[in-house]
């Protein structure tokens, strides 16, 4: 396939208004992300199945056209395995792309499993097996070599031509409308805002402490990945979970006694001791009215494991109906995600029949979407019937 390649400005803006008036673009991202925090760009892959362009994001300081592309909402784009372009397409320019759809997704309503990767799809298709040599290369050296050009045109090359055909089947399953809300529901969570209080919740074993030790461990979590915004950092280069997690815990009040901590990564303490202790100290002048309250692991609660097996089998039933993997029903994750509103939304109810005031149903993906439509009713009818057929 032959393609341009974009180095400038003004080449840009004439691509991306010739671009402008198509109905579908197949995109792609290549980019390097090894020791730092946000993915660096190195390239950008586009096709509207006339002209195939490679864009070279390090030479173009202003891609303001190509971002508009992304937000025309008269233009499909189409992707696959998406989620980590939208992180480039975040962290480069805070662009939100519309009317997006993910060929991953579409496949996995289509049999194909849940993470059926590129090359596998186009082989499935054509027979065609693509070479993947290139896709550990550093995107971010110049010059790009030639073998490196043409791994990336085929990105999207064969996406634009497979797409007539992943889009038909998924019309005649009639399961485009649920890839197209997966695919918003991914868009939608990438764009969420890192809740940074609650980062501390995300650690393991975070649940073995106290009120007193998850405030410090708040203000560690916090401070770490505000370090590593700042520096543009993997979080585990400030200072490992487990080195967080014995400070936490012992409180150490000097370096001496932070060397001696099990669990402490001696390097974390050589390097980020002192800023660490700075947090601790401001952590310990928090009122103790505001500290955290304990952590209550999902499978502490009564019956966990008896209800998890009881909503699993529910949705195995469902999926069985529709001819449709469980995977794309509900993970373990949503199903615990619905169990813990559930168990906490008990105890809603329980003051709201005091305040005869009515619960709203909460950001649980289970019961919002297609899933609620196809299943996600009857189950909380199930549920409210302690999970009894």
């Amino acid at each position: 396939m032959q393609y341009q390649l974009i180095e400038d400005e003004n080449s840009l803006l004439s691509l991306c208004q010739q671009y402008s008036k198509a109905t579908v673009l197949a995109i792609d991202t290549e980019f390097v992300r090894t020791r730092t925090l946000y993915p660096k760009l190195g390239l950008l892959q586009i096709f509207d199945g006339k002209q195939l362009a490679l864009i070279d994001p390090i030479a173009i300081d202003d891609l303001s056209p190509f971002w508009q592309l992304l937000t025309n909402e008269n233009i499909v784009k189409v992707l696959h395995a998406c989620s980590e372009d939208l992180e480039v397409f975040l962290t480069s320019a805070n662009c939100k792309p519309v009317n997006l759809i993910d060929s991953q997704i579409i496949m996995s309503f289509l049999g194909h499993g849940l993470s059926m990767g590129y090359a596998a799809m186009v082989e499935h298709y054509t027979g065609i097996e693509l070479d993947k040599s290139e896709s550990r290369t550093d995107w971010t050296k110049r010059p790009l070599t030639q073998k490196q050009l043409n791994y990336a045109s085929a990105d999207v090359d064969y996406l634009f031509q497979l797409y007539p055909k992943f889009i038909t089947e998924i019309e005649q399953a009639g399961r485009l409308d649920y890839a197209k809300q997966e695919t918003q529901l991914l868009v939608e969570r990438k764009f969420t805002p890192i809740d940074e209080d609650n980062l501390y919740r995300q650690m393991k074993l975070a649940c073995r402490l106290n009120s007193q030790q998850l405030n410090t461990l708040q203000h560690l979590a916090r401070w770490r990945f505000q370090q590593a915004k700042k520096r543009d950092l993997p979080i585990g280069f400030v200072a490992k979970d487990h080195t967080l997690m014995a400070i936490a815990q012992h409180n150490p009040q000097n370096i001496e006694v932070m060397n001696k901590l099990k669990g402490a990564e001696l390097l974390d303490i050589r390097h980020k001791g002192k800023s660490m202790l700075s947090i601790v100290k401001q952590a310990s002048q928090i009122s103790e009215s505001d500290y955290p309250t304990k952590i209550t692991r999902l499978d502490e609660q009564p019956g966990y494991k008896q209800i998890f097996k009881a909503v699993k089998a529910f949705i195995l039933n469902i999926a069985e109906q529709q001819g449709l993997a469980v995977e794309n029903l509900a993970s373990k994750k949503q199903i615990n995600q619905f169990l813990t509103w559930h168990f906490n939304v008990n105890d809603v109810r329980a003051l709201a029949s005091e305040s005869s005031t009515k619960t709203s149903i909460p950001n649980v993906d289970i019961l919002m979407g297609w899933r609620n439509k196809l299943f996600g009713q009857i189950l909380q009818a199930f549920a409210e019937n302690d999970f009894k057929a």
